[in-house]
């Protein structure tokens, strides 16, 4: 069904394409909404759209999913599926970056919002790869905490761009008075591209914890782990491997350790960084759990039920479940 509402929306888009360039051309912004708001809503009503700057093209469409992390999958799909980008045409699943961000002035609860009189309070918590900001204009004061908000993550995308926001942006307050040490906002993506060459490699740490009945528990997980770097990666994957030789605490040893390090190499063997994603290894009372995520059109779950068959320790068991927003793991996340 989703797939067949994005190729409606292109196949409506080829037909329709010479009346939105007209109306383009005209200035006729009522015209290109009222055509292009419930083609778009007839993917998914939650779905918002806006036309920008295109990068190469004149203009670009971007239909973005505008933060919601269980709609990015279906924004990313609506693009793969889409034509080749023209002189005239662009299309994007996220807000890009506005080449003259500095420069914009919009209408926020009927004053103008200036983006260059915006000035940041930054922090970066301990250990964590994001930027925690309070955003603060000299309009703020005498406006609501959700106006706030709303102009304060719309200025952020388009400074930043969407997904570099989901990336490193963590917690924004939208502020009525100004931050203490306060940094203009034109700072801003200098500091994330800081912040960025800091984590450029992914790695894997390890953690400690207790089960419920006091049994111990580690777990090796991806660092950073955002859903944002693999948007079509919304199929959860969790494969249960009981094994025999464990020592006091259930933890693997001898010849299940070693077992369990030969079904990692096989595994990772079987899924392709462009289809699927090892995400997270927990283990406790005997069992290894592992969970992955996969693009469901890459047939990876069909090839772990094959590969488990293998496993020759006990009853592996492979579960299948829809997650784009990672809710499983969350608590892993950053």
């Amino acid at each position: 069904m989703r797939d067949e509402r994005i190729a409606a929306f292109w196949s409506w888009w080829a037909e329709n394409r010479p009346r939105l360039d007209a109306m383009l051309d005209a200035g006729d912004e009522t015209g290109l909404a009222e055509a292009l708001a419930p083609a778009v809503a007839a993917i998914d009503e939650r779905l918002a759209w806006e036309i920008e700057p295109g990068k190469a093209a004149g203009q670009a469409l971007v239909v973005t999913s505008a933060g919601a992390p269980d709609l990015r999958p279906l924004a990313h799909r609506w693009v793969r599926a889409a034509p080749p980008a023209d002189e005239r045409w662009e299309f994007h699943p996220s807000r890009q970056p506005h080449p003259n961000a500095m420069e914009l002035r919009i209408q926020v609860g009927g004053r103008e919002f200036a983006f260059d009189q915006i000035v940041l309070g930054m922090r970066i918590p301990p250990g964590k790869p994001r930027l925690d900001l309070v955003v603060y204009h000299p309009i703020y004061p005498d406006l609501d905490d959700e106006t706030r908000t709303e102009s304060a993550l719309l200025a952020l995308d388009w400074i930043l761009g969407e997904d570099e926001v989901a990336r490193w942006i963590g917690d924004i307050t939208a502020a009525s008075f100004e931050p203490l040490d306060p940094v203009p906002v034109v700072h801003l993506p200098a500091v994330v591209a800081g912040l960025a060459q800091e984590h450029d490699e992914p790695r894997w740490v390890a953690l400690e914890g207790r089960t419920p009945a006091g049994g111990k528990v580690t777990a090796t997980a991806r660092f950073p782990l955002r859903p944002v770097d693999f948007p079509l990666f919304d199929q959860h994957i969790t494969v249960a491997l009981p094994y025999r030789e464990a020592d006091a605490d259930g933890l693997p040893t001898g010849a299940s350790a070693e077992a369990l390090d030969v079904f990692e190499l096989e595994l990772a063997a079987a899924l392709p960084d462009d289809q699927a994603l090892p995400a997270v290894q927990i283990n406790a009372d005997r069992v290894r759990e592992i969970h992955i995520y996969a693009d469901p059109d890459a047939g990876v779950a069909d090839r772990i039920r094959e590969l488990v068959k293998g496993w020759r320790q006990g009853r592996a068991k492979v579960e299948v479940e829809s997650d784009p927003g990672w809710l499983s793991i969350s608590h892993f996340l950053n």
